[in-house]
């Protein structure tokens, strides 16, 4: 075979590998999604521990985060930045208000708006978060540029799928 046909095999074979129209699509190895699943699964599991004593699930700091960053916020903008809808994010937010972490109020200008608040104890417990981020880095164990790449497809593949 030459070099041309076995690059060409090669090239066909990658094409292939997450199309519908091979006899191999069902297999679990040939899924693009499965890794992605088993990635985030396992990297959300890594989180409980840092999160845990400070009585926070994954999905409260990834609100938090937001929040630390734009300080106010329409719970509907903050579910199209997190890809969470009003279902998920409604009993979330009251969880923080209820421990002090944020406030809750309808918008002056229009109340079918809700706006959520970072309060000055939400502000104080991004202070005592500032390691998770580091300590997770450690743990996912890449090399800076292949994080990076990493981020970039990801991002790449949410922009296409919204």
């Amino acid at each position: 075979m030459s070099k041309k046909d076995k690059k060409s095999k090669k090239e066909k074979e990658k094409k292939n590998q997450y199309g519908s129209d091979t006899p191999d699509c069902l297999k679990l190895e040939n899924q693009l999604c499965f890794p992605l699943y088993a990635c985030a699964k396992e990297v959300i599991r890594r989180y409980r521990p840092l999160l845990d004593p400070f009585d926070l699930t994954y999905t409260q700091y990834i609100v938090m985060m937001v929040l630390w960053e734009e300080k106010q916020i329409n719970v509907k903008t903050l579910g199209e930045k997190l890809y969470l809808d009003s279902g998920t994010l409604t009993p979330l937010l009251k969880k923080l208000e209820s421990k002090g972490y944020v406030k809750r109020e309808r918008s002056l200008q229009d109340e079918r708006n809700l706006n959520v608040t970072i309060t000055e104890e939400g502000e104080r417990l991004k202070q005592l978060l500032r390691d998770v981020p580091g300590s997770m880095q450690a743990c996912v164990c890449l090399e800076p540029e292949d994080a990076i790449e990493l981020h970039r497809l990801l991002k790449k593949v949410l922009k296409v799928m919204k």
